[in-house]
């Protein structure tokens, strides 16, 4: 059973990562489910003050993960309806097959939006859709990197126990 829970928490480790630039899958609260079930194995010993620090950067993560862009698209002068682009650009990007689709979607979608918005001023257009990219860009970094701590905190610990479990 703990070869079992080491093997699925180093899945959910590295679907986090993934999820760092997915809008439907929650990159740090996933790798976290991964520290999770590493500590729930009989070799590891849990340690509640771990995983509940761990648990608050996930969740704090997440929820900053909704205001970043729409802090970038307020920022460069946007509107709701850039905000609301740019979450529809990123969920039609995901299934594009272009490369960089989510990149591209959250751009498009955050000019579309300004362009309903007020067709006439193009340039606050592209300004607010330049910092919906910029807040999606710098969401993902935030979120690719913690996530990228936590696969490291993961192989870490399984690399102090791993005679244990072997």
């Amino acid at each position: 059973m703990d070869i079992f829970l080491l093997v699925l928490g180093f899945v959910f480790a590295c679907l986090g990562i993934v999820g760092s630039f997915l809008p439907v899958l929650p990159g740090p609260i996933t790798s976290w489910v991964g520290l999770l079930l590493l500590h729930l194995t009989k070799v590891v010993p849990q340690n509640w003050s771990f995983l509940g620090i761990t648990l608050a950067i996930a969740l704090l993560i997440f929820f900053l993960d909704y205001m970043i862009p729409a802090m970038g698209t307020k920022r460069f002068g946007g509107t709701k309806y850039g905000v609301y682009g740019t979450t529809i650009g990123l969920i039609v990007g995901l299934f594009s097959p272009i490369p960089f689709g989510i990149l591209i979607g959250a751009f498009v979608g955050a000019l579309v939006g300004e362009l309903l918005y007020d067709s006439k001023d193009t340039n606050r257009a592209m300004k607010a859709s330049f910092g919906a990219f910029l807040g999606f860009l710098a969401s993902a970094t935030i979120k690719f990197s913690v996530s990228l701590v936590f696969l490291g905190l993961f192989i870490m610990k399984f690399w102090e126990y791993k005679d244990a479990f072997f």
